[in-house]
């Protein structure tokens, strides 16, 4: 399968650069793997994108809708309650336990409310 590449992004220069940066520092390749295997998915992304854009717990239904707003383009009135509930699934049961793990969000699961990880900036040294 081929994608069609976007004229305003050049993927093989982002590529180099990534490869420059990773170069600079002692990376485990385990970790690079993981790492760009969580970023490799788009809904992931955008799940992350919201959690960070609030900087505070969201209930997961809330982070859904907002996925949702984000991946389609429109308002949360035009917005299926069946997307809604599709988004909300697949977050809840693929994509925010692999982020837990990760240490990215952490997860009430009584409250059903999804946080941003508390990160320290030695995490970065990797």
């Amino acid at each position: 399968m081929t994608s069609t590449p976007h004229p305003e992004f050049n993927c093989a220069e982002f590529v180099l650069a990534v490869l420059d940066w990773l170069e600079s520092r002692e990376n485990a390749p385990e970790a690079i793997d993981t790492s760009l295997e969580l970023l490799a998915n788009s809904r992931r992304r955008v799940f992350l994108r919201v959690m960070r854009t609030y900087e505070e717990p969201l209930t997961l239904p809330d982070a859904a809708e907002e996925v949702a707003v984000r991946e389609t383009g429109v308002s949360v009135p035009e917005l299926s309650a069946e997307h809604v509930a599709d988004v909300y699934i697949s977050l809840y049961h693929d994509h925010l336990p692999r982020l837990v793990d990760a240490g990215l969000l952490e997860y009430d699961q009584e409250r059903d409310l999804v946080s941003p990880a508390e990160i320290s900036e030695t995490s970065f040294d990797v």
